[in-house]
């Protein structure tokens, strides 16, 4: 058996075998990209026996500042935090799942999915594209009647893991949003959009504008039944957003073939792979004052690993990939509470 995985079983015994209140309840805040599947990880883990577990999605910047502040026990963020932040912050980061972020349009009578491609987006969020029949558009989209219609940018007002995402990506695909926008998790979007709090406010927002545009969770799309956009891949195909295509982005990255979780997921190769493709992270405190203050949430996020695959399937997301999974543990014993209550930590 392999060093790794000895420390994952070991690791695994120490935890979940740890006793625990089932009253002392887990709060966790931050990231919406992953919020709707973080509340129903809690209530499974509270129906298997559990502690019962609740998340406030409020954006990752505000996860970051929450944990950093150790008023919850775990932070979301889609915005990984370098070492150096790690350590100032004394922080422990551990992957979750990986997600989508997909453009959507309220496109009244339009008779299928809206054609684009990065640099074209990108000038859409720029404000340089102001109407639904503009011909760049309309030279991506022969079949579409596209409607004389002023185009709504809709953008996060929080500061978010999803926006640093998506403007990640048009920063990518357009030298000109690089120079005037960037990417950040607040970015300072051109002209006056439309501005929402979190992903469940951007599809009120969009569903309440005609001529509307914005950037949600898959999961989203799926339970909305929003319009999503095809987008341009990196091998040329227009493709909609799936749970296949960030596993074939996962795929083909060095999250995959190296197991580092930090990887861009973004533009990868791959016939069908999803272009905005994100992994979604959990911060923890490295030094909890007690073991009991810990355990709650470490015994809950080593659950839903353990339960990875099943609990992943058709929800809009993918499981991590077991090059990834298999260097938990590592992340995981890096946890050290102050009262020394983790002796069997102290055998790896």
């Amino acid at each position: 058996m392999k060093l790794y995985q000895r420390l994952a079983l070991t690791f695994a015994a120490a935890v979940l075998s740890t006793p625990i209140a089932l009253a002392q309840a887990v709060q966790g805040q931050g990231a919406s990209f992953p919020s709707k599947i973080y509340e129903a990880w809690a209530r499974a883990f509270e129906k298997a026996g559990g502690a019962p577990v609740a998340y406030k999605p409020t954006g990752s910047g505000d996860g970051v500042k929450q944990i950093t502040a150790r008023r919850v026990d775990f932070g979301g963020t889609d915005t990984p935090l370098s070492t150096a932040e790690l350590a100032k912050h004394k922080l422990v980061q551990i992957p979750m799942l990986v997600g989508g972020v997909v453009p959507v349009v309220n496109l009244p009578g339009v008779g299928g999915p809206v054609q684009l491609n990065g640099e074209l987006l990108a000038d859409i969020f720029l404000g340089r594209i102001k109407v639904w029949n503009d011909v760049r558009i309309a030279a991506l989209n022969p079949n579409l009647a596209l409607p004389v219609l002023p185009i709504r940018r809709v953008v996060r007002a929080d500061k978010s893991g999803t926006s640093d995402g998506f403007s990640r990506y048009l920063a990518g695909a357009s030298a000109s949003f690089k120079a005037e926008v960037g990417a950040s998790q607040a970015p300072p979007w051109p002209g006056e959009p439309l501005k929402a709090d979190g992903n469940d406010g951007m599809v009120q927002a969009l569903r309440s504008t005609p001529g509307a545009i914005a950037y949600v969770s898959y999961d989203r799309v799926l339970r909305d039944r929003l319009a999503a956009v095809k987008l341009r891949n990196a091998a040329g195909r227009f493709v909609l957003p799936s749970e296949s295509g960030f596993r074939m982005a996962i795929a083909e990255s060095d999250m995959h073939r190296q197991g580092d979780d930090l990887a861009t997921l973004l533009d990868r190769p791959g016939n069908d792979a999803w272009p905005i493709t994100l992994t979604s992270f959990v911060l923890l405190d490295a030094e909890p004052a007690t073991a009991a203050k810990a355990l709650g949430a470490m015994k809950f996020l080593y659950w839903c690993f353990m339960h990875g695959d099943d609990l992943t399937r058709g929800t809009g997301f993918a499981p991590l990939p077991i090059s990834v999974q298999s260097r938990l543990a590592a992340r995981f014993i890096q946890v050290r509470p102050k009262d020394g209550q983790l002796p069997a930590y102290q055998s790896f």
